[in-house]
């Protein structure tokens, strides 16, 4: 087929919905991450108990983005989204009005994982309009959702701070979520190259694969990595250096934003360059920042390397989710949504680490050391795979720009 560019290709409707779908439900997912130092003032906890209440989203995120996976290749990624958001509005509303102890407010903070399981299918919802050589764009700029962070570091605790407590921005957050809800039901539209729903046994194929469990460990860093440093850092600023709830979250989102914004980034490149360079190149980034970031150097320069280092590990998200559609176009809805698992799970783990450490040796040096050791691991594991990857689904890719065909909308 002819070569058009990107903005003649696809359905940008639906590339929007994807965007706005997964940008509110990035912001509510990750909504626990900056207010958790004001929640404090009410349920006292230890450093592992703080790590554990930012990382119950991310716990629940993982496991859901299986089941949202699933739907998205069973009944399409519209309908599913729908779905997603509207369950997301039980937490918001039990936050706002019902939670009396830490015990429900963690049971909470695992039900906000729905949000995080957006994922599964706000990318497949991108994916499947746009032919092989756009999809490291096309998913990058659904992923770039992952932007509604900023929202919930730069104003929760504002808003709570001035509007009567952390309650309140539960409450508040109800509106962006219906609101959103109203365009995805408005402009999304699923893709005429849905494939057909397959029976749930044959999706178990997928996972012995040893391109599915590679993709999951490389996920596991970069998206586990973004979203866990992205929920701990309030924390981390709070402790380590003796920020205000607001100025911690306010130096938590100048990280953020590098993981948010780059992510479109790092999907375009690797379509330049390919996804296998850039997850190279930029694993490298991942584990030099947080080697340095283990010395607990002065505010103003650690602030530094996190950024770098979120820049780096939002980028890998792009760039992992290029590679992706390549090797599992057909399966693009449930490989999204076990990969994406992996990724929170990640993501779930690394607060813990971090808090653990912190407690058992006072500490967050061990915890730094033990990302960067991580990242240098995926640079290994790479390097011994690149080679066979260029040798078989890689290699196809140049043919499918050829033989790719879809329908436009009507």
């Amino acid at each position: 087929m002819e070569r058009t560019g990107f903005l003649k290709n696809g359905h940008k409707p639906s590339l929007l919905s994807a965007f706005l779908y997964f940008d509110v439900s990035f912001m509510i997912w990750v909504l626990i991450g900056p207010l958790a130092v004001i929640m404090m003032q009410d349920y006292p906890m230890n450093a592992a108990e703080k790590a554990n209440l930012v990382a119950l989203p991310i716990l629940g995120g993982s496991v859901l983005r299986l089941v949202l996976g699933v739907l998205a290749d069973r009944i399409g990624p519209k309908r599913t989204g729908q779905i997603g958001m509207v369950v997301t509005m039980v937490p918001l509303v039990w936050g706002w009005q019902f939670v009396n102890s830490l015990g429900e407010l963690y049971v909470v903070a695992l039900l906000l994982g729905v949000a995080g399981a957006s994922f599964s299918a706000a990318l497949p919802l991108a994916s499947r309009w746009y032919p092989p050589q756009y999809q490291g764009l096309a998913m990058g700029i659904a992923g770039a959702g992952n932007s509604g962070t900023v929202f919930s570091t730069l104003f929760a605790n504002r808003i709570a701070q001035h509007y009567g407590g952390w309650e309140v921005v539960f409450g508040l957050a109800l509106i962006p979520v219906a609101l959103v809800f109203l365009v995805f039901t408005l402009l999304a539209k699923d893709s005429p190259n849905q494939p057909e729903p397959k029976r749930l046994r044959d999706y178990a194929t997928v996972l012995r694969h040893r391109d599915t469990w590679l993709f999951c460990l490389f996920y596991m860093v970069t998206f586990g990595g973004f979203v866990g440093l992205s929920n701990y850092l309030t924390i981390f600023f709070n402790t380590e250096y003796g920020l205000s709830a607001v100025r911690a979250a306010d130096f938590t989102t100048l990280c953020v934003i590098a993981g948010s914004f780059f992510r479109p980034v790092g999907g375009w490149l690797a379509d330049k360059v390919g996804g296998v360079r850039m997850l190279l190149a930029l694993y490298a980034g991942v584990a030099l920042m947080m080697a340095w970031v283990s010395s607990l150097p002065p505010l103003s320069l650690v602030t530094l390397l996190l950024f770098i280092g979120m820049m780096c590990l939002g980028m890998g998200n792009g760039s992992v989710f290029q590679l992706v559609p390549q090797r599992f176009q057909q399966e693009i809805g449930v490989i999204t949504g076990i990969v994406g698992a992996a990724g929170g799970l990640g993501g779930y783990f690394l607060p813990n680490i971090l808090g653990l450490l912190k407690q058992w040796t006072g500490s967050y040096t061990p915890g730094f050391l033990i990302l960067s050791c991580i990242a240098l691991a995926c640079i290994l594991t790479v390097f011994l795979i690149h080679g066979e990857w260029k040798r078989t689904f890689l290699k196809r890719k140049e043919a499918a720009y050829d033989s790719y065909s879809y329908s436009r909308p009507s």
